[in-house]
């Protein structure tokens, strides 16, 4: 794992993201940053043996995290993730009925020398998507023509859309996001998924989470044009859903309607996770200690709200009275306390690797760079390629 900078960045780079989806980059960088949300005077090289030993590592991890669900179901910790009695019984029917999922991505600590941690699994509503499965492919194409890359997202994402059609009712697959999301990222995301559902073959519509309704007669969920919904991608976080107005409905739904990505992802998606995972494999290479009623042994430590996003809330303890925290309105919450693993550093720079998954398989990376030690929404998105 090698890290470049200063490389020449290509003079119209900026339109160029802009044309190939990345409308947002902008407006990240209006907060004053000191460097581009898009960054491509850098990028990390990784020799094939590495990738190869992070997609085993992953594929270990995504089993571990099945079988944590399997585990939480059957001992009834529902609590411990802070999930209502009253929708327990919808997640394990969830579960047992093998609701489809699509995507998700790990978060990793690795430096290219020791075995990669785990610091979260983004499971239920990840994002830059776009970025790491178009524009980092196009700047390897402009800048390294005859270089490879980890990057076979797009390719798959149509392969398990197809794979799901005859899982999904009849009628149009709907693709929601929510207009509280001003960067425009959310929406970015959800409409790339939506074109890559349309080349695998399905009808697709759009809606914003906030125009679903609910036809009192026909008893099911139409959007502002009145079509029935009988399948949707939502990227809207379940635990905001099921508490939403319409959350009950939402859960009765779910026997004749598909959620994509399912309920029982929410077992996944909260970083109660961590500490159940630590609790079924503890010493496991790929894990951090963590635990959910308080820091136990560990003198460094991260306190992360278990449905803190992108590093809100987080606090980082490194010894008795020194503490760094991210702001964040989740920091009331219940938390984990994960053992603190420093970010590896390449010129003042600290990464943090997002491994993606699609469907059960490794299917790509992304890098986020930050000059501190908590990687937040404002932290660059740098490309990868592989060595030859």
């Amino acid at each position: 794992m090698l890290r470049s900078s200063n490389s020449p960045v290509r003079p119209n780079w900026a339109e160029l993201v802009e044309q190939q989806g990345l409308g947002f980059h902008r407006a990240v960088q209006s907060a004053h940053l000191p460097r581009p949300y898009w960054d491509e005077s850098v990028h990390y090289t990784f020799g094939a043996d590495e990738i190869r030993r992070l997609e085993i590592d992953v594929g270990n991890l995504h089993t571990m995290c099945l079988e944590a669900v399997d585990y939480v179901l059957t001992h009834d910790r529902y609590a411990d993730f802070g999930i209502p009695e009253w929708v327990a019984p919808v997640v394990r029917d969830s579960w047992r009925r093998g609701d489809p999922h699509v995507y998700g991505r790990f978060d990793l600590c690795y430096d290219g020398v020791h075995p990669p941690k785990l610091l979260e699994y983004n499971a239920d509503t990840p994002t830059s998507l776009v970025e790491s499965a178009i524009i980092q492919w196009h700047w390897m194409r402009d800048r390294f023509p005859t270089a490879d890359q980890w990057n076979s997202l797009h390719e798959r994402l149509i392969a398990r859309w197809s794979r799901l059609r005859p899982r999904l009712p009849e009628g149009p697959v709907h693709f929601a996001w929510s207009n509280e999301d001003h960067s425009g990222e959310e929406a970015l995301n959800t409409a790339y998924l939506q074109e890559t559902a349309r080349q695998a073959g399905l009808v697709t519509h759009e809606v914003a989470i906030e125009d679903l309704g609910w036809d009192h007669t026909a008893r099911e969920f139409v959007d502002l044009e009145e079509r029935t919904i009988t399948a949707i991608f939502k990227l809207y976080p379940w635990e905001w859903l099921v508490h939403d107005r319409f959350g009950p409905l939402v859960t009765r739904s779910l026997s004749t309607m598909v959620w994509v990505e399912p309920i029982w992802k929410m077992l996944l998606s909260n970083k109660a996770l961590l500490a159940i995972l630590w609790e079924m494999y503890p010493d496991h290479p790929n894990l951090l200690p963590a635990y959910l009623t308080g820091p136990g042994s560990l003198t460094s430590y991260v306190v992360k709200p278990l449905l803190g996003k992108e590093g809100e809330g987080a606090t980082i303890v490194t010894s008795p009275g020194r503490s760094a925290s991210a702001p964040g309105e989740h920091g009331t919450e219940s938390c984990v306390f994960q053992q603190f693993q420093p970010l590896p550093e390449f010129e003042g720079q600290h990464p943090v690797l997002g491994v993606w998954l699609v469907g059960d398989e490794a299917a790509g990376l992304s890098i986020r760079e930050t000059s501190g030690p908590i990687t937040d929404e404002t932290s660059s998105f740098v490309p990868h390629l592989i060595a030859g």
